[in-house]
């Protein structure tokens, strides 16, 4: 049986939308993000990310696991391009030194440096603001949209029957596979096995696992047949589809349409002149030496 995430209706500024209307202005939103790496011009979205997020009416226990990843995520890889200096490369040319650590002792003759520069500093921050404004947008929208209405929303969005339902069942996969697996953990430890005493190299750790990815595995290659006999039974493809909910567009809706479509054609515009170009604040540059 497929499960849904944790949804339930609220009284937050997504719901108050036609879900096709809150798709449309998400891709809108995302296609103006990846026109900027400026800070300046990142804050705008950021800042509209905070203020859907505090105004998703989604307790912060329902989705403490999400947050806990995306900020873990953001904050390794922003970590990680700040210590190597690897991501911004194709952003600046030249970087201007505010400290450079060397260690006390060296290795085979190479003595570890780091170099704490200006552009890598100020790269770090446009990541975690621009991966951060996308990922607090894309993590609200299946907690909030109705599952009931994903088919008949992609389906409103000009997509045929087929990819409308297959987007239906990609939705309800993760937490389907998500409960499965914890059945399966459940049911393998009371029969007697530990997993906290997996041990071993990496091969022999995937082999001691196989008792819980062989029945999750089965059981999902078992379940996606139900499905397709249950299609195949009702006839599905054959001819148009359709559904028993109705969506209907309203004043806000256009609203918010019109303005993700205002914000990605002053995106463009503001890239084609050349603003949004990554940049280094001035004083920073002054501090460097």
């Amino acid at each position: 049986m497929l499960v849904t995430w944790r949804y339930r209706k609220r009284n937050s500024i997504i719901q108050s939308f036609d879900p096709r209307a809150w798709i449309l202005f998400f891709v809108c939103f995302l296609a103006s993000t990846l026109f900027f790496w400026d800070l300046r011009y990142l804050a705008f979205f950021f800042g509209l990310a905070i203020f859907v997020a505090f105004r998703s009416g989604i307790a912060w226990k329902e989705m403490r696991r999400a947050w806990l990843f995306i900020i873990g995520f953001v904050l390794f890889f922003a970590l990680l391009t700040f210590l190597t200096g690897r991501g911004g490369i194709e952003l600046y040319k030249e970087e201007h030194d505010l400290a450079v650590l060397k260690a006390g002792f060296d290795i085979l003759g190479w003595q570890p440096t780091l170099r704490i520069t200006a552009e890598r500093t100020m790269f770090a921050f446009s990541m975690i603001a621009r991966v951060s404004s996308i990922a607090m947008m894309t993590i609200l929208i299946p907690y909030s949209l109705n599952p009931a209405l994903y088919g008949v929303t992609f389906r409103g969005l000009g997509f045929s029957d087929k990819i409308a339902y297959a987007m239906d069942l990609t939705m309800r996969f993760i937490p389907t596979f998500g409960r499965d697996f914890t059945q399966t953990m459940d049911a393998q430890r009371a029969r007697g096995y530990e997993l906290d005493k997996v041990r071993g190299g990496l091969l022999d750790q995937v082999r001691r696992l196989a008792p819980l990815v062989v029945p999750v595995t089965i059981h999902a290659l078992s379940g996606s047949e139900d499905i397709i006999d249950a299609m195949d039974l009702r006839a599905f493809g054959v001819g148009p589809r359709t559904w028993l909910d109705e969506l209907k567009y309203t004043r806000r809706d256009y609203a918010l349409i019109a303005f993700g479509i205002l914000m990605v054609a002053l995106s463009l515009t503001l890239a084609m002149w050349g603003y949004g170009k990554f940049w280094v604040p001035d004083f920073l540059l002054a501090l460097a030496h």
